[in-house]
């Protein structure tokens, strides 16, 4: 029985290790070739090593187009979309775990069920009221829609707020304390890493998101980096070194920001679905 324990655990790393290593290989290709001259971009049979890495290419690709401002601007949606979801979540999920009225389970299936009503769906009748409201060309429909929560977030952090002791609330009753007081004291400080889930969720979905400042944005100085990779292809489409030397300098923080947060991550995707 050890021995085939000791087996089975050899084969499941292996097996790991080649799944690992087939989601890396893209990512291996992007880089490298970010760092190859055109002639071993377009060689046959594909050129695995640059043999000359040329590190200038991003230099090349940053002065191409202005990467720097559609950083800010990618930046600056992505902050407040983060601090409107984790705001705005957090509180809904708060009423529906913690405090009880009338018709709140009721609402609660009217909630989930808006999570399979496809964007497609709306995306006219939201169009009509931005346009309607003047914010077409501003980034407000990009963060205002987090400050009203998202469904997925709600139902993520509710799982995780019922996982916290009633008597902890209790106790702060106790003490004199109310609502707020216990949402602020102790619902926020124990859910740090499901509100660090969300904010990574709504980082890595505002900062990839092209439908959005495409649909929205018509000024060119207000673009973000997804549309300006779509502008780099439309200028620079035969240049492929520079391209994935774009797209890569777009990747590396999300890597980066994952590995960072990967702990916190995982404990909060997990915990959020202990108790239903």
């Amino acid at each position: 029985m050890k021995r085939r324990s000791i087996a089975s655990q050899w084969i499941g790393h292996v097996t790991l290790l080649a799944l690992g290593l087939f989601f890396v290989l893209p990512f291996y290709w992007l880089v490298t070739t970010s760092l190859k001259s055109d002639t071993e971009v377009f060689a046959v049979p594909p050129v695995w090593v640059p043999k000359d890495l040329l590190w200038g290419n991003f230099v090349k690709a940053v002065n191409y187009i202005p990467f720097f401002t559609f950083l800010k601007n990618t930046l600056i949606i992505c902050g407040f979309s983060v601090l409107g979801a984790v705001t705005s979540s957090s509180l809904v999920a708060y009423s529906f775990s913690r405090i009880r009225w009338p018709g709140r389970d009721a609402l609660f299936l009217v909630l989930l069920a808006t999570m399979m009503l496809p964007g497609q769906v709306t995306l006219i009748p939201v169009f009509g009221i931005f346009r309607a409201l003047g914010w077409i060309d501003t980034f407000l429909p990009l963060t205002a829609p987090h400050f009203l929560g998202s469904a997925f977030y709600i139902f993520m952090l509710r799982q995780f707020f019922m996982t916290i002791p009633m008597e902890l609330s209790d106790a702060v009753r106790i003490d004199g304390g109310g609502e707020w007081d216990i949402f602020s004291r102790v619902i926020l400080p124990l859910s740090r890493p499901a509100l660090a889930t969300v904010g990574l969720f709504t980082f890595i979905g505002s900062w990839n998101d092209f439908g959005g400042p495409l649909l929205y944005l018509n000024d060119e100085r207000k673009a973000t980096l997804s549309l300006g990779l779509q502008q780099f292809v439309s200028q620079h489409g035969a240049e492929w070194s520079l391209l994935m030397a774009a797209s890569t300098l777009m990747t590396i923080p999300i890597i980066i920001l994952f590995f960072f947060a990967q702990r916190t991550f995982i404990q909060g995707i997990a915990v959020s679905g202990i108790k239903g």
